[in-house]
């Protein structure tokens, strides 16, 4: 890993095909309020795939009763969406007509109130359905790291290593990158609770194989790499979901690409990477803690620069990974332009709490991102 400070790799693509080339998938428009409305679901859902796509996520996760949810429940419902839309031989967008195999394979279990409440499905169950969806080796394939990668099941790991990453950047039809441009002094800058976790190695052997990232996922968002490689200049579908305590997730997603990357291959840069920052929150945070403790020891740090339509705006997330008193610590620190009143609205209602639970504030494992990535880099340990 490298010092990285320059702009993201191009987003050309080949021609879009026909059938993928439907009007939603036009490049967004210069217009904030239409480019916002139109990120919402999940780039591999067309629009009227929506309602059955919710009512699937609810019955596998978010409509049970909140002492029998685990989010692998949820992770594993998210990844037979994305197995079923890959392994689609044109690989369009999942629409209303495809109801009908998710019918097929879950909706007997859904009404087997033996085995799960009536309208919900039980994890054994999703399995089961899974298996008829998609082929009987998708149980075995989910739960092995060398077949589970961006998302996707697969048959085989030689399946794996296949992926192509163009048809989901296809569909996602990126816009500009939108660094915070507004004066220092309007801008918002913010850091969220470190949190702790079992051993640096893991972490940075997680984050640097972004094929990983949806193995983290919460239950309010997910991280899906769009690129082939590595965390350098690597891009990033988030999809978040807000009103999840009602049982009713309404979905919207954004786009983020690391534009800067530092680590002690660099000690340079890494020092001067973490001197700006914690210069920048003294100077323009209001009453925020520093970065880092006293004592503590960087170790590795990025940039999430937002593209046009992003649901908070324009500006970056900062990810840093450092050592205090022998334990390693992750901690998420941002900088944001003032929001559109389109995106203030939402965000005052329904995202803020949200946002600051997925990035480890309030300790509650289930919404946070971090806290998933922590149980995960102990459970390869």
């Amino acid at each position: 890993m490298t010092d990285r400070s320059s702009s993201a790799p191009s987003d050309e693509v080949e021609e879009i095909p026909e059938y993928l080339d439907e009007p939603e998938t036009t490049t967004p428009p210069r217009s904030g309020v239409l480019r916002f409305a139109r990120m919402t679901g999940t780039s591999i859902c067309g629009r009227d795939a929506a309602p059955w796509v919710t009512d699937f996520l609810n019955a596998a996760y978010y409509r049970r009763p909140a002492g029998e949810r685990d989010v692998d429940d949820l992770r594993c419902a998210f990844d037979l969406l994305t197995t079923y839309w890959y392994r689609r031989p044109e690989r369009r967008r999942l629409r209303a007509t495809d109801l009908a195999a998710f019918h097929r394979a879950f909706g007997a279990h859904r009404f087997d109130a033996a085995s799960s409440a009536r309208g919900t499905l039980s994890r054994e169950q999703l399995e089961q359905g899974g298996r008829a969806l998609v082929g009987e080796w998708f149980s075995d394939a989910y739960a092995d790291d060398a077949r589970r990668g961006w998302g996707v099941a697969f048959p085989t790991a030689a399946e794996k290593a296949a992926y192509d990453h163009v048809w989901r950047l296809r569909l996602a039809r990126l816009g500009e990158l939108t660094p915070e441009r507004a004066p220092l002094q309007e801008q918002v800058w913010h850091t969220y609770p470190p949190v702790p976790m079992p051993s640096a190695e893991g972490v940075i052997a997680a984050l640097t194989a972004p094929e990983t990232w949806p193995d983290y996922a919460s239950e309010i968002g997910r991280f899906t790499p769009l690129r082939p490689g590595g965390l350098d200049g690597q891009t990033f579908e988030i999809e978040v979901a807000a009103g999840t305590g009602a049982g009713w997730p309404i979905f919207t997603r954004g786009y983020v690409t690391i534009t800067r990357l530092v680590t002690p291959a660099d000690q340079d840069a890494l020092g001067a990477y973490f001197d700006d920052l914690e210069a920048g929150m003294r100077a323009y945070g209001h009453d925020e803690p520093t970065i880092l403790p006293a004592g503590a020891t960087p170790l590795v740090g990025f940039d999430l620069t937002t593209h046009a339509g992003h649901f908070m705006g324009s500006g970056h997330n900062r990810l840093v990974l450092y050592v205090h008193d022998d334990r390693p610590w992750v901690r998420a620190a941002g900088t944001w332009d003032p929001m559109p009143w389109h995106i203030s609205q939402g965000y005052r209602v329904a995202g803020r709490e949200a946002q600051h639970a997925f990035w480890g504030e309030g300790n509650v494992a289930a919404q946070s991102l971090l806290h998933q990535l922590a149980r995960q880099v102990a459970r390869r340990a």
